[in-house]
């Protein structure tokens, strides 16, 4: 009785492997009457190839129904008969195509008339193949083949190198494993090599394995099922292979295309394998379609899969932030709309490693990348996983980061600034994209990028220029020259206290923050803040930490800091700390940076909204404020001591104003060369070559050339403010004092041989000594103004120096040249004219001076009882005098 069974292989063109479809069971059939060459290691029979192909192609994986009609003990084999599925007999089949040969003994084992009549009609079939020559009877080839079974001599690196990753047609024929093959490559019709290949991007279980010793070595759970699904696709199936790279052990590793699909899909989607992430670099692109797979398993709870938890997105994991600070190459800070910060690693990278002294010096640079790309800047973070808290360390939570489009994990590791990790199999805290990290990894050790690079760099080590007062020195007047110099803030120490870098020089440096007083914060845990003082921390922190910035040095203090103006992104950051009311200006050194009509407007701004440190201010309270520091200054405040001075100097006076402030020219050498730059200087910019524009806009506190409106000439002068909207700038003419607003198109740079190195500033502060004089919204102080200019304008006069006051400003009383009485001053003329007072309140000048205040008085007394000017109306002299 004809018994049904699937042919599982092909071993020769005469013996079959069948598989039961029952119960599974296999036996090996040799066909009955005939045989084929044989396929041995030591080298095929001609038509051995052949024989077997032709029968192979015909039956393998086919139901067909088979007798068996005798057994050879002695050899332990089966011979039959077997019907194909339409009906045909097999062995006639291949009898006719000459794919056998008649057994000389052919049909002399069965005694059955049957035997007989099939054997003679096989015997016409020979004669007629024979007739054709075909199959084994041609003589046109001789039917040799070039099998290689042994592995190739030559490396395996090198003997795949020279085949690429082109596809090339191959048969299965043997499935050691769901994801190891033995497999014959069609190099060529006459040239097979037969090798061992890994399944690319799979790893299956282990199957069932008999040794050499005949000894069973039980497989992995979900091994031998696995080996049975490949087998039922793929064995001696016709397939192409592409050979993708080699295994550490020297395997070949290679993907296999059946035309139904891919076979590495299809074990990960049934839940029979798991992804290799070695094998990632060999697949690129590809891996994404069985990480795919792989993922379906999962999710369905498929065989290795079965007690998979699929993994809950945190709540919250996508979020929208802006990066706030680096800690290092894979070590982010990031700041979320409500200012809440996180620390984050980047997914699945890690920067170089400082123990590893090839890696070590791109610490630095991968810090800096990071902060070039990110700080500041708006991200989309993805939270991929935790990583517990252990050996020491702390919790950390794994994140993607993209800006933009772009993964900067990815830009990172394509530059050569982060290696990929090698995750545990079931570690699923990994970034979603590790398949193109580890890709683009490869790309950039082949291109020697970053810490890939053939040659380290030498690394230098950070200057610290403020160690010292000393070493601060040697910095500063060069700093004090350079103007804008950029700078990066790399700590913050309190609102107004920053450590910045100047990358140029590779230097360090403590900067404080000129014109302000911020407010001062803990340095440790039994310190206290001062009110605000966190704030001011805080929004320094926020605002300038890790930026790109730029500096202008002004002076060092007594411990190496040094004083400046920072700006970030063209914005004073002094004036911004005093606009949310967490500084306060302080009034001398914001005159020296000549910030301070900016600084002061901000500080009324943040008082009027009561921001931070005004948050109770009120008018009315600063003026008790006040009156009270008067009144506690008049009993505790002790007389200044004066001593009488003779220092007499020939002047011009260059500009005043309504106050009674001064610019003084000291008549000499400064003059004189004052006068032969000035003709220099006229010349020069009389020349077209000369009269280029000042790049970009004019800065505050800039020495430029600007032309003065009054006779279109240019002067040295210094920027005090620019009006951006207008266009203008307000400049101050270091050499004579006045200062007016200009439009950009009348400044020019300032060459270098009229710098203040080759002269400084020709004029000097000065106030009248002993007078004041009305107030600037009196109707006496046009006619005052009016009175000093007749008694000054382009005349040289003379000066007694009679004090200098700590910031360097002196108090003259000025004469006529002719004069030659003591009393007959400028000064004694203003009050006689009824345009200036003495004020009541002359500390200790009326121990020095007190002939010359008595004269003064006598002039005011008498401009009084004549009613002149300001005492027309009575004593309006103000109150505190």
């Amino acid at each position: 009785m004809a018994i049904v069974a699937k042919v599982k292989s092909v071993v020769s063109g005469d013996t079959l492997v069948l598989k039961s479809t029952k119960s599974g069971a296999e036996k090996t059939l040799s066909l009955a009457y005939v045989s084929a060459p044989r396929l041995r290691r030591e080298g095929d029979e001609p038509y051995a190839f052949q024989s077997r192909d032709f029968l192979r192609k015909l039956v393998v994986g086919k139901e067909v129904q088979f007798n068996t009609l005798h057994t050879v003990a002695a050899i332990n084999r089966e011979y039959g008969v077997i019907t194909l599925p339409d009906g045909r007999s097999l062995v006639e089949i291949l009898v006719s195509e000459g794919i056998v040969k008649l057994r000389d003994d052919a049909g002399k084992r069965d005694d059955q008339a049957e035997s007989d009549t099939l054997v003679e009609k096989l015997r016409i079939y020979e004669d007629q193949a024979r007739s054709a020559q075909k199959g084994v009877w041609s003589t046109s080839d001789g039917g040799w083949i070039d099998v290689k079974y042994d592995s190739p001599k030559t490396p395996m690196h090198s003997w795949r190198s020279t085949r690429g990753s082109k596809l090339m047609v191959t048969i299965i024929e043997r499935v050691i494993s769901a994801d190891r093959f033995s497999v014959r490559l069609i190099l060529s019709p006459t040239d097979h090599q037969q090798l061992l290949i890994l399944l690319a991007g799979v790893r299956t279980p282990l199957s069932t394995r008999i040794d050499a010793n005949q000894l069973v070595h039980p497989g992995e759970e979900y091994g031998d099922e696995a080996k049975d699904f490949v087998e039922a696709r793929l064995l001696q199936r016709t397939v192409k292979v592409s050979l993708l790279g080699v295994s550490p052990q020297g395997q070949l590793v290679g993907s296999i295309i059946h035309p139904d699909g891919k076979i590495a899909e299809l074990l990960l989607a049934q839940g029979f394998g798991r992804c290799v992430d070695f094998h990632s670099n060999f697949i690129g692109p590809g891996m994404a379609r069985l990480r795919e797979a792989e993922k379906h398993a999962k999710d369905n709870n498929l065989r290795l899969y079965k007690e998979h938890v699929v993994k809950k997105r945190e709540t919250g994991s996508g979020i929208d932030a802006v990066v706030s600070r680096i800690v290092n190459g894979d070590t982010i800070f990031v700041r979320n709309k409500a200012g809440a910060e996180r620390k984050l690693n980047l997914s699945s990278i890690r920067q170089p490693k400082p123990s590893d002294p090839s890696q070590a010096p791109f610490q630095a640079d991968a810090k800096e990348f990071l902060r070039k790309k990110l700080i500041g800047k708006h991200v989309r973070v993805h939270i991929d996983g935790k990583r517990p808290a252990q050996d020491g360390y702390e919790e950390r939570e794994m994140a993607t980061v993209t800006i933009g489009e772009k993964n900067i994990a990815l830009l990172l590791v394509e530059s050569g600034y982060a290696t990929v990790i090698r995750h545990r199999q079931t570690d699923e805290d990994r970034s979603p994209i590790w398949d193109a990290l580890a890709a683009a990894e490869e790309v950039a050790r082949k291109e020697q990028k970053g810490m890939y690079a053939s040659k380290v760099p030498q690394s230098s080590k950070m200057v610290e220029a403020s160690e010292t007062l000393q070493k601060a020195k040697t910095y500063l007047s060069f700093l004090q020259r350079q103007k804008r110099v950029p700078a990066v803030v790399d700590f913050v120490a309190s609102g107004s206290r920053f450590k910045v870098i100047i990358p140029k020089e590779n230097a360090r440096l403590t900067f404080i923050l000129s014109g302000i007083r911020a407010p001062r914060t803990a340095r440790n845990p039994t310190e206290q803040s001062e009110p605000f003082g966190q704030e001011a921390l805080d929004w320094s922190t926020k605002k300038c930490m890790q930026r790109d910035v730029e500096i202008d040095v002004e002076d060092i203090d007594r411990v190496g800091g040094f004083i400046g103006t920072m700006y970030i992104n063209r914005e004073n950051v002094a004036r911004g700390l005093v606009e949310e009311g967490l500084a306060s200006v302080h009034e001398y050194s914001a005159e020296k940076t000549g910030h301070a009509t900016e600084l002061f407007a901000a500080e009324n701004r943040a008082k009027s909204a009561h921001k931070g440190l005004w948050h109770d201010w009120s008018p009315e309270k600063e003026a008790a404020s006040k009156r009270e520091d008067d009144s506690a200054g008049a009993y505790t405040k002790q007389p200044e001591t004066i001593e009488r001075k003779s220092d007499y100097r020939d002047i011009v006076v260059s500009h005043f104003d309504k106050s009674g402030n001064l610019k003084l020219q000291v008549v000499g050498a400064g003059t004189v060369a004052l006068e032969q730059m000035m003709n220099a200087f006229r010349q020069f910019h009389v020349q077209p070559t000369n009269n280029k524009p000042i790049e970009g806009p004019p800065k505050v506190a800039q020495y430029v050339a600007a032309k003065f409106t009054e006779d279109d000439t240019f002067y040295r002068a210094r920027i005090r403010h620019v009006d951006r909207a207008a266009k203008e700038a307000e400049v101050l003419y270091i050499d004579y004092g006045n200062s007016e607003k200009i439009p950009w198109s009348r400044i020019r740079p300032l060459a270098q041989q009229f710098s203040l190195e080759k002269l400084k500033p020709q004029t000097v502060d000065a106030v009248w000594s002993f007078i004041r004089f009305p107030s600037e919204d009196s109707m006496w102080a046009e006619d005052a103004y009016d009175h000093i200019f007749s008694l000054t304008a382009n005349r040289q006069l003379v000066a007694n120096v009679d004090h200098i006051k700590p910031d360097g400003t002196l108090q003259v009383t000025i004469y006529e040249p002719s004069s030659q009485a003591a009393d007959a001053s400028l000064n004694r003329d203003l009050v006689a004219a009824g345009l200036a007072y003495v004020p009541s309140k002359l500390d200790g000048f009326r121990q020095a001076y007190p002939d010359k205040i008595a004269a003064l008085e006598k002039a005011m007394q008498e401009a009084k009882d004549s009613r002149l000017a300001m005492w027309k109306y009575g004593d309006s002299t103000p109150d505190e005098d």
